[in-house]
C-alpha cells in the first residue's frame, strides 16, 4: 500500500524574505494558539512581513506576526499582534540560539502551514543581504527571463516551420 503525503495548505508566506536575506537553514516549528487564531488562520488571515522569532529565556517566540482577529469571536477574540510560543525541541532551541548569538543571523518566518489539521511555521535562520547583492539577483532573473523568451521564440518558429 503506497504511503501518502500528509495534506498541506499554505496559509501565509514571507516573499520578501527571501528577497532580503540569504536563507541558510530551514526548520518546521508548531505553535501555541488560542482558538480564535487557529479559526482566523485556516481562513488565511495571517501576515507575516515584518515578524521574526527570538529565543528568550530558553523559549522560541515568533513575534511581529499578525492574526487578524476571527469574525465570529466576540470579546473572547485575540491580540492581532501578541507574541507566540514556537513549539521546539530543547537541542533546536538551544542550537538556534547559539547561531543568533555568535554568527549574527536572525530566524525569519518564511511561510505557515496547516499540516495534518495543525499550524505549522517554517522559520529559517537567514543573514540579510547587502544592497548589492540584491541587485546581483535581479540582475541575475532578468537574464533568466530573457533566456526563457528567447527559448520559447526559437521553439514557436521551430514549430511554425
Amino acid at each position: 500500500m503506497a504511503e501518502t503525503k500528509p495534506a498541506v495548505k499554505i496559509v501565509a508566506e514571507n516573499r520578501k524574505a527571501w528577497h532580503d536575506y540569504h536563507v541558510l537553514e530551514r526548520l518546521e516549528a508548531g505553535l501555541v494558539l488560542t482558538g480564535t487564531e487557529i479559526k482566523s488562520a485556516r481562513q488565511g488571515k495571517v501576515q507575516l512581513r515584518d515578524s521574526y522569532a527570538d529565543v528568550v529565556d530558553g523559549e522560541a517566540w515568533l513575534l511581529n506576526s499578525h492574526f487578524s482577529p476571527y469574525s465570529h469571536g466576540n470579546i473572547w477574540n485575540h491580540d492581532p499582534t501578541k507574541k507566540r510560543k514556537l513549539l521546539l525541541h530543547r537541542a533546536e532551541i538551544d542550537k538556534l540560539a547559539s547561531k543568533i548569538r555568535e554568527k549574527g543571523l536572525t530566524l525569519i518566518p518564511l511561510k505557515m502551514y496547516l499540516k495534518n489539521g495543525r499550524l505549522k511555521c517554517e522559520l529559517g535562520v537567514c543573514k540579510g543581504k547587502k544592497l548589492h547583492d540584491k541587485r546581483e539577483a535581479e540582475q541575475a532573473r532578468e537574464r533568466d527571463m530573457e533566456a526563457r523568451k528567447a527559448m520559447s521564440l526559437k521553439n514557436a518558429r521551430r514549430i511554425r516551420d
